[in-house]
């Protein structure tokens, strides 16, 4: 777990940190990455990297050859490069009951990210919303808003990815 804590602190959020350039497609050297992780106190083998590239639940990050990068929900500038897709009818978006009066209002927004994060099934949404409390699950209604011109690309982990989304698409529980 902590290694890929580190790995997601610093590929998604604060390359700089320990002194990592991303390309503007958020990939950089695996070789680089392990040489700057051990010179920052925290050294970590291929074997370890690669084993947690695989098992990690949310399939956070991906490996292309001798380079790596965050799958998405980066807050430093990157291009992932992926296209648009049309998503399902629905998606799903876990969140908890103190943020709700807020998402009544403005709808889902992307905060510090670039995009607003959207699950496939109400499981996995539970699961996120579960990080910050009692989960919430907001059913979002993804394919009138595809239909009605929004952009969603799907990241290489599966999570669904948009600008924003309007409350009108939101449906709220109870």
């Amino acid at each position: 777990m902590k290694v890929s804590k580190y790995l997601s602190k610093h590929l998604r959020h604060q390359p700089d940190r320990i002194g990592l350039v991303l390309d503007p497609q958020g990939w950089t050297e695996i070789d680089t990455l392990l040489r700057a992780a051990a010179a920052h106190g925290f050294p970590i083998g291929r074997d370890e990297l690669d084993h947690v590239v695989a098992t990690n639940d949310k399939k956070r990050f991906t490996i292309e050859g001798t380079r790596i990068r965050a799958a998405q929900g980066h807050t430093v500038s990157v291009d992932l490069g992926l296209p648009a897709a049309e998503p399902p009818a629905y998606l799903y978006h876990g969140t908890v009951a103190d943020r709700l009066p807020a998402i009544r209002a403005e709808g889902l927004r992307p905060m510090a990210r670039h995009d607003v994060h959207l699950s496939p099934d109400r499981a996995t949404a539970t699961r996120v919303g579960a990080r910050r409390g009692r989960p919430v699950v907001l059913a979002v209604a993804a394919g009138a808003m595809h239909r009605d011109g929004h952009v969603f690309r799907l990241s290489a982990n599966g999570v669904w990815l948009t600008a924003a989304v309007p409350p009108a698409y939101i449906r709220f529980p109870g």
